[in-house]
């Protein structure tokens, strides 16, 4: 939570001191996994997402237009993905001086694998598409530059994050 009321205050006073950047704002996901929990923090609409046998979760609440449409049952979720104002955000940090961060604690069990990502990603895939590369073979970084690719792949309109983890894995990557 420091770090990201830290880096609002850098991107704050960068946009204050050069005028080609004023209004400039990102988003962020993060998670810490301890004791069984993952600890989330999210501005914007980067997501983190949880797969497991049953399918996959998004966790986060976007901070967006569309995302307060679905809310209030004026669009389905199906429609927000297309909506022309989609990329509208309604909380981003660098914007404001009091920051709202969103944060939480999700319990993990031991088949979970969790997906941090940039709306990079879930604008150009379904989530049904993003399980099938997440519950694919190979390691978590192969699999993460096949979720980048397969964006890239169904035009890659913006920039593409992607972190995996698998909390219980017994995998190590040297």
């Amino acid at each position: 939570m420091d770090a990201i009321r830290h880096a609002n205050e850098c991107i704050r006073q960068t946009s204050a001191e050069d005028e080609q950047l004023s209004g400039m704002g990102t988003t962020v996901v993060a998670a810490t996994c301890a004791d069984r929990q993952l600890q989330v923090a999210n501005v914007g609409d980067s997501r983190l997402y949880i797969a497991d046998d049953v399918g996959i979760r998004q966790i986060t609440e976007d901070h967006s237009l569309v995302q307060e449409m679905v809310r209030f049952g004026g669009i389905s979720r199906e429609q927000a993905r297309i909506h022309p104002d989609r990329n509208i955000i309604t909380r981003a940090v660098g914007v404001e001086d009091d920051l709202q961060v969103d944060l939480f604690l999700v319990p993990l069990e031991g088949k979970d694998r969790v997906l941090l990502c940039s709306d990079g990603l879930t604008g150009m895939l379904e989530d049904e598409e993003i399980l099938q590369i997440l519950e694919g073979e190979g390691n978590v970084e192969e699999r993460a530059q096949r979720l980048v690719q397969a964006a890239n792949d169904h035009g890659g309109r913006d920039n593409i994050a992607v972190i995996i983890m698998e909390p219980f894995s017994d995998e190590v990557s040297g």
